[in-house]
């Protein structure tokens, strides 16, 4: 079966002259029919030029793009079949619901009662069922988004793309809205590009995501993956928070950092390595066994607390679901290192792109 999406060796440089810096460099990689795949990075990395490359809102400078195992490289937008929904929603304010989710239906040529009709069946799907005669200033961020999402599905798209659609809605809206949009795009089979550089976002809404990094593919794979087993400190640092330590591998495999000997998901070879450990790898010990620590901050969020702790290998960011037993200030403990949580890197320059 043909890839929903496939890029081959695809460059985009804004500006031919010699020493511009190339947006998108000969990067390669396929989006399975079906499948939600995330692309992921800092601002400038390329994710939003690769999106709209996807979209042809931008010409390759090189390379070939294929939609559903056809050539689109040269086709106009309107061409590819193709959806967009984009951060700003770009609703129309003077049309009502119903008018803003049948525009491209009626710019396609259907007709206004088929293009209501269908219309008003998309406002279904996505829980606005009553809302036609409303204009997108009398809605909420969240319904503004549904509507955005309904203009894009009507169309019935082969591919539909997201330019980080859940930047301006608050934290509970954005937990919403992206199991929203994961239930639609399970439900409805759909092929889905979605571009953020939030890594939670990713995590949750994703079946491979594609992590950028100057306009190359640092490192794509499953969620699981990207967060247990990164390749780079680059992603390691990208995909959560963690911090990274010197440590050593010798011959025998034994991993050395400090007095601790955490274990690695992946294979390593002897010699110099960055450890990197996330806040929620670490366990807090009160029996005087593991790393000894002394707390220095505390700080209680409901349903963990942070703590930052002196040791012998430096400060230490820890994060600990055990409400129950919130620890003061200048507590004696031992501290210990779970198996998740913790990678093993390849010591060396902090860039992440992969050649």
């Amino acid at each position: 079966m043909n890839p929903g999406i496939e890029f081959r060796n695809v460059s985009k440089r804004y500006e031919t002259r010699a020493g511009t810096p190339v947006a998108v460099d000969d990067i390669s990689f396929s989006i399975a029919r079906g499948s939600l795949t995330t692309i992921l990075g800092p601002s400038g990395c390329g994710k939003t030029t690769t999106l709209r490359l996807i979209a042809g809102l931008e010409s390759p400078t090189s390379g070939r793009i294929l939609i559903d195992g056809k050539d689109v490289t040269t086709a106009s937008p309107a061409g590819r079949n193709v959806s967009l929904v984009f951060q700003s929603y770009a609703l129309f304010p003077h049309m009502d619901v119903l008018d803003n989710v049948a525009y491209g239906l009626r710019m396609s040529g259907v007709g206004r009662q088929e293009a209501g009709r269908r219309a008003r069946a998309t406002l279904e799907v996505v829980g606005l069922v009553g809302f036609d005669t409303r204009l997108p200033g009398e809605l909420s961020g969240g319904q503004q988004q549904r509507v955005a999402l309904a203009r894009a599905l009507v169309l019935e798209p082969a591919v539909l793309l997201f330019d980080e659609p859940l930047s301006n809605l608050d934290a509970r809206l954005r937990r919403e809205m992206r199991e929203e949009i994961r239930s639609l795009q399970q439900r409805l089979g759909l092929t889905v590009g979605y571009v953020t550089h939030d890594h939670g976002e990713a995590l949750a809404v994703s079946d491979e995501i594609i992590v950028m990094d100057r306009g190359r593919i640092a490192q794509r794979g499953t969620p699981r993956e990207l967060y247990e087993r990164p390749q780079s400190v680059f992603v390691a640092g990208f995909m959560g928070e963690a911090m990274l330590f010197d440590g050593m591998v010798e011959a025998s495999g034994t991993i050395i950092l400090g007095p601790l000997r955490p274990v690695s998901l992946q294979p390593v070879l002897p010699g110099p390595v960055k450890v990197a450990v996330r806040p929620e790898a670490w366990r807090i010990r009160g029996d005087g066994q593991g790393m000894p620590a002394r707390l220095l901050k505390s700080a209680y969020l409901g349903s963990f607390c942070e703590y930052v702790f002196e040791t012998e290998i430096g400060r230490l960011f820890v994060i600990s679901t055990d409400v129950a037993s919130e620890l003061a200030p200048g507590a004696q403990v031992g501290l210990e290192l779970a198996a998740h949580g913790v990678s093993v890197l390849p010591s060396g320059p902090a860039d992440g792109a992969s050649p």
